[in-house]
């Protein structure tokens, strides 16, 4: 799904891009260039970011305790 229409990025580039170090809104800014046109974007950017973040958190959790 498009969550940046303005520079056509979806939420698979978010995923990932956090999954090569992006962490907040402004690497999504630099890396994707979200936001950088009419900054409506920013929630549901951030949203998806965090989820991304949180669901690679989970998986490394689970993947030290089952080693």
């Amino acid at each position: 799904m498009y969550v940046c229409v303005c520079m056509a990025v979806t939420d698979r580039q978010i995923r990932e891009a956090a999954e090569a170090g992006a962490r907040n809104l402004k690497d999504l800014r630099r890396d994707l260039g979200v936001t950088s046109e009419c900054g409506s974007c920013a929630t549901h950017a951030r949203r998806c970011l965090a989820e991304a973040n949180e669901s690679q958190r989970q998986a490394a959790k689970v993947k030290r305790t089952t080693v």
